[in-house]
């Protein structure tokens, strides 16, 4: 069954595009014109050979538009969502004062009445604005900003949405940074990097469903355009790494290399099972696949919580963040391949690492959590009594906010990953993308193509088969979460092991109570 969302902009623009390119037609002149030795030319049937053309064009390129603004916009929410979450995480709120340092000053220290420096009087009315938003978020208000800095327990700016707007301040300051390049650094290659990680970014989501009938382009082999595509930004990872010319640049971008080349293989494995399960390369046809009455109708990630699993750790892996994130180990590196970059282009590979893992989220969304159906729609829909509320609200709502809804979570589970797990050594991400994930995106192919042939017949799943495979794997999950190992155990219960959790000094009560 195909997709069906109320939210038809394809549909309406095509309508739109077709009914103006009509109306243009016909008011042109339909009548021959002489031009001289190059023939005759009939203004309305010339408009009509190159009709279907230009709307083609107009089409695509408005749809590019919005799929792009639909992108920016969302996006907004995914720095807010990070710096609010990790910080309740960590007990705090994060940055609060956002803008209210153009007015209130550093720590609260300001340049005086500055105002009535300039000249002409001119600086009057520029006072009383100061003095307006200092009364309302300032210092002068009873509950003065630079005490909320430390006192993170007040929201902000904005009451509903306190920080927002640090995501454009912080774009602002890098916007207006100079541009310098390093003086023995290879300049054309420096400055293409930047272009070919932002560029490749973009053009993901031109083949990323955000519902039924929002996409820039739909081919029939959507998923492998994407996942191509996907592959090509770490060339300029390595790019950048290497023509800086600087030395901790460059074992950034080596080790980048290493580590998307070891995560790359099983994430596409993982893809391919994906693929074979909903029996097609298209995007819009695996969440069809999903939630077809007639087809599938049952999410992908109670049918392979293996490949879940797979798919959200390289793609973690693939956008470089924590425990992943080596390529820009700070501690030993500086900022790894960053390091020599700064204004603008900094800032745009800062923002395509975040679209990156937006990309990331929706494709979990869309391959795994049904994309833009509601979850268990169907079943809630069904309901006795109750059921016609759910089915109202479902129909009501467009198949854009599901798919943001979830993305939005799952970049919530990213956030919680970084918050909880510690950076890994090279050498172990190298080892666990070849000798663990490897193996287990190959176990997951072998499963895929199992139930594909073996269990899948046509319509909608035999409710067992999720039910078997879901149990078993919380069962397996269970068994590993408890597995302890002995040896690293035994390592922390010794007293001077450098694994051990409270390392022992001289003069402490081990000591003390081995010399007794």
């Amino acid at each position: 069954m195909a997709s069906s969302d109320w939210l038809n902009l394809r549909g309406w623009f095509e309508s739109t595009i077709g009914w103006s390119m009509d109306q243009t037609h016909d008011l042109l002149p339909d009548s021959e014109y002489s031009l001289g030795p190059l023939g005759s030319v009939n203004p309305q049937s010339g408009f009509a050979s190159i009709q279907p053309a230009l709307e083609a064009f107009f089409h695509a390129t408005i749809m590019c538009t919005v799929v792009f603004t639909t992108l920016m916009l969302t996006m907004l929410a995914i720095p807010y969502i990070e710096r609010k979450f990790i910080g309740r995480l960590m007990d705090r709120l994060g940055a609060t004062t956002t803008l209210r340092s153009l007015w209130v000053g550093e720590s609260g220290v300001t340049a005086g009445e500055w105002w009535n420096q300039l000249p002409l009087g001119i600086g009057t009315p520029i006072g009383w604005v100061v003095k307006a938003l200092n009364a309302t978020w300032g210092n002068d208000h009873e509950l003065e900003t630079v005490s909320r800095v430390n006192n993170r327990s007040y929201h902000g700016y904005w009451f509903l949405l306190p920080g927002f707007f640090q995501a454009f301040a912080d774009f602002f300051k890098f916007a207006t940074k100079e541009h310098l390049v390093p003086k023995d650094a290879d300049r054309v290659v420096f400055e293409v990097a930047p272009v070919i990680i932002v560029s490749t970014t973009v053009m993901v989501f031109a083949f990323v469903p955000f519902g039924p009938h929002i996409y820039a382009a739909n081919p029939d082999l959507s998923l492998l355009f994407m996942m191509a595509i996907f592959g090509v930004a770490p060339l300029g990872v390595f790019f950048a790494g290497w023509a800086s010319n600087n030395k901790y640049t460059l074992i950034g971008g080596m080790r980048s290399a290493a580590q998307l080349t070891a995560y790359e293989i099983p994430l596409l494995i993982t893809v391919l099972g994906v693929a074979v399960l909903s029996g097609s390369l298209n995007i819009i046809e695996i969440v069809d696949f999903q939630m077809g009455q007639e087809q599938g109708n049952v999410w992908n990630i109670f049918l392979m919580p293996l490949g879940a699993a797979l798919f959200l750790i390289t793609m973690i892996a693939e956008v470089e963040r924590i425990p992943f994130d080596m390529p820009e180990a700070e501690a030993e590196l500086v900022e790894g391949w960053w390091t020599e970059y700064g204004g603008i282009r900094w800032g745009l590979m800062f923002s395509a690492e975040y679209m990156r893992s937006y990309a990331a989220c929706i494709l979990f969304a869309l391959f795994f959590l049904g994309g833009w159906e509601a979850p268990f729609q169907h079943t809630l829909s069904d309901l006795p009594t109750i059921g016609i509320v759910f089915s109202t609200i479902f129909k009501l709502t467009p198949g854009l906010v599901w798919v943001l809804l979830k993305a939005w979570l799952l970049f919530a589970v990213f956030v919680w990953i970084r918050a909880s797990l510690h950076r890994v050594r090279t050498d172990q991400i190298l080892e666990f993308g070849w000798r663990y994930l490897l193996p287990l995106s190959m176990l997951h192919l072998v499963v895929s193509i199992y139930l594909r042939l073996e269990h899948y017949h046509g319509g909608n799943w035999d409710l067992w088969v999720p039910a078997v495979v879901s149990t078993v794997s919380l069962i397996l999950f269970v068994i590993y979460l408890f597995d302890e190992d002995e040896e690293a155990l035994e390592l922390q219960s010794r007293p001077y092991s450098t694994q051990a959790v409270i390392k022992a000094s001289p003069g402490s009560h081990r000591d003390r109570g081995q010399i007794e």
